[in-house]
């Protein structure tokens, strides 16, 4: 059997849109990492950027079980001497809203080259308005 390879360019591309008031952040995280891979396509490739575009609409009001809000930790460090910077999920998503969604869905995706450039595939937006609608993105159940 002869391996196929698609060319990138000539693969069509589709845009989908999830709305995440309400939903589980694991759960949307997952979605739109699995259609930004490309893995609900039948010419996915482990090497190659087949996914499609997602955009993610109230990325603010995405829902967290349990006591995460405040127990879940974010760290992020400066490379200085004593530059470990800690954030509870409750001060990082009123920091940056969409900020805990955009982590999940990068640590759910290759960590290099490839991952940098599927996730810039991925449109996150703290409300409900998005600059998208040119492209008519589908609705994408969660």
């Amino acid at each position: 059997m002869k391996t196929i390879f698609v060319n990138e360019s000539a693969q069509p591309r589709k845009w989908y849109i999830i709305d995440a008031e309400g939903k589980s952040l694991g759960r949307v995280a997952a979605k739109a990492a699995y259609v930004l891979r490309g893995k609900n396509k039948p010419s996915y490739a482990v090497n190659q950027e087949m996914g499609d575009f997602v955009v993610i609409i109230n990325a603010d009001k995405v829902a967290v079980t349990g006591n995460k809000a405040k127990d879940k930790l974010y760290h992020n460090y400066t490379g200085f001497v004593g530059g470990l910077k800690t954030f509870t999920y409750e001060k990082l998503n009123e920091r940056h809203p969409g900020d805990p969604l955009k982590i999940a869905i990068a640590g759910m995706l290759p960590h290099g080259r490839l991952g940098r450039k599927i996730m810039e595939n991925c449109k996150i937006y703290a409300g409900a308005e998005h600059p998208h609608a040119a492209q008519n993105p589908q609705a994408l159940e969660v």
